[in-house]
């Protein structure tokens, strides 16, 4: 089963890097829900988290997502308020044990603020970062890094945004947890649940709208987090309360829940990896062969399906690039103001035709500047 075929209804593509482009039938779905959900003649903002209305929402919701990813029964679905980096606390907060160690991948700006946030709470050991060799970025074999075997958890971010880093394969710490802030990567690929103590991730990238975020833990991963943790930032109590201690953002979980249901109907995971790669390489394939014209500086076994980060020759041509793009409608491709240059990000939800007119769009502004 592909992904239906999308008939086009705005007038503009989105790849702004997130908050980022929604499917739009869940936006029209939304939108005709909006003053009446589910014939209860109130809108879902106005309905209590804890009756029995919402509580198919929470119910459905985490049904979808452990069908999608396949998650095993030993491990927990959280939902919680906030976006990824309130992970960054707590992680540490939750994993740490009396020792307080914990190994760090950094490889672009999120890898670097999660050891920055974890380094407040105990002693963190960057055991790998990204390289440059022969002018392109990289990260080291595994067989390179400085693991601890001793420590509390390895943490490290399988897709960066800003730098379109992601890595094609999963690091092996053995018995020591693998923890993975996979905001701009879940439900982009198949993934093996059982390789990780917990996954994390903003909804707003694949998942939905800002505001809330998922945790998948494995259980004998939830236990009392360090004095003086605040009880909000608890794994276990979240957990006891599944995820409802405190209002949660309704609407965010709303909207996570009917994109998790287009996934379903469209095909599931497998079917848009499928479409992710296939999209990112004609992006990749166009730059290559420019001649220098168009220069992505990641190595090709870390380019990133997500966020296809590129620069032109000068600013003044970069700007011209975006200006020119905004006119036909391919909207927020300026890259991170950390790096600059352009970032196509290509979340589940973009749509072909947006892929495809901005590849003819590349194509044509090269023939003519």
């Amino acid at each position: 089963m592909q992904p239906k075929k999308e008939k086009k209804m705005r007038k503009n593509f989105n790849f702004s890097a997130g908050p980022a482009v929604l499917p739009e039938e869940v936006l029209l779905q939304a939108q005709k829900e909006m003053l009446d959900w589910n014939g209860t003649g109130v809108s879902i903002m106005e309905l209590g988290h804890r009756g029995s209305e919402f509580k198919t929402i929470v119910e459905e919701s985490e049904a979808n997502l452990r069908e999608l990813m396949n998650i095993p029964k030993n491990y927990r679905v959280l939902f919680i308020s906030g976006g990824a980096t309130h992970q960054f606390s707590m992680v540490p907060l939750n994993l740490y044990s009396a020792k307080k160690e914990a190994d760090y991948i950094e490889t672009g700006v999120w890898s670097k603020k999660a050891a920055a946030e974890a380094k407040h709470f105990g002693e963190v050991n960057v055991a790998a970062e990204v390289i440059k060799e022969n002018g392109l970025f990289t990260v080291p074999p595994q067989s390179k890094w400085s693991l601890n075997p001793n420590a509390d958890y390895v943490h490290y971010t399988p897709n960066e945004t800003v730098e379109g880093i992601e890595f094609q394969w999963v690091p092996q710490t053995g018995k020591v947890p693998l923890v993975a802030d996979m905001t701009s990567f879940i439900l982009s690929r198949p993934v093996d649940v059982n390789q990780f103590g917990i996954i994390y991730a903003g909804a707003q990238k694949n998942m939905g709208q800002a505001g809330i975020s998922v945790v998948i833990i494995r259980d004998d991963l939830i236990k009392d987090p360090i004095p003086g943790t605040p009880i909000l930032y608890s794994y276990q109590i979240t957990a006891e309360h599944h995820s409802l201690y405190n209002t949660p953002p309704t609407y965010s979980w709303y909207i996570l829940n009917l994109v998790l249901r287009w996934m379903k109907q469209n095909g599931g995971v497998k079917k848009f990896a499928e479409r992710n790669e296939r999209r990112a390489m004609k992006l990749y394939q166009i730059i290559d062969k420019s001649k220098g014209f168009y220069l992505n500086t990641v190595h090709p076994d870390y380019r990133s399906w997500m966020n296809v980060v590129f620069n032109l020759e000068t600013p003044e041509l970069t700007q011209l690039f975006l200006d020119e793009a905004k006119k036909i409608g391919l909207k927020y491709l300026k890259g991170h103001r950390l790096v600059g240059g352009v970032r196509a990000s290509l979340y589940n939800a973009m749509p072909d035709e947006g892929v495809n007119q901005l590849a003819e769009f590349m194509e044509e502004f090269a023939k003519r500047y």
